[in-house]
């Protein structure tokens, strides 16, 4: 049987405890198959609303933005250390099921995603549904799941 080669691979980080993890994961399969890499951020501005009140002042928006572009650039140079020649880092807002599970790879010919098994404690992924679960179900291109350190030990 021959192995699945990809070209165009995305991960949706959101700097969780699995996020390096995951990166790492990524990185290896962007290297194996000598393929594109896009490191994702979805900023949900309206938890901020729903946190501070009333809406969200831009200074807030800003300084979020410029602290999440500070980190993926850090995630693209840890990819291109690793030999990964092709990588570009993005930043969207809104709600990160469907970006992730559809729009995103839509828009950039993703063939695989490489996602944590879940950013999320227990009782978010109860009240806000998982994130990994709505990609699996709902994604056109294939999901590459990666479980914790934790998760496996658990087992």
């Amino acid at each position: 049987m021959e192995q699945q080669k990809y070209s165009s691979i995305l991960v949706p980080v959101d700097g969780s405890a699995v996020t390096e993890h995951v990166l790492n994961r990524a990185i290896d399969l962007a290297l194996v198959n000598d393929a594109h890499l896009d490191i994702l951020n979805i900023l949900e501005v309206n938890q901020f609303n729903q946190t501070y009140g009333s809406a969200v002042s831009g200074d807030v928006v800003f300084k979020l933005t410029e602290n999440t572009e500070d980190k993926l650039k850090d995630m693209e140079q840890k990819a291109k250390d690793a030999g990964v020649k092709s990588v570009d880092i993005h930043i969207r807002f809104g709600n990160p099921k469907p970006i992730i599970a559809r729009e995103f790879p839509r828009d950039h010919n993703n063939d695989v995603i490489v996602i944590g098994s879940t950013g999320l404690s227990a009782v978010e992924r109860l009240i806000i549904g998982s994130v990994t679960s709505y990609v699996t179900r709902t994604a056109k291109c294939d999901v590459l799941i990666v479980r914790s350190k934790q998760a496996k030990k658990a087992k």
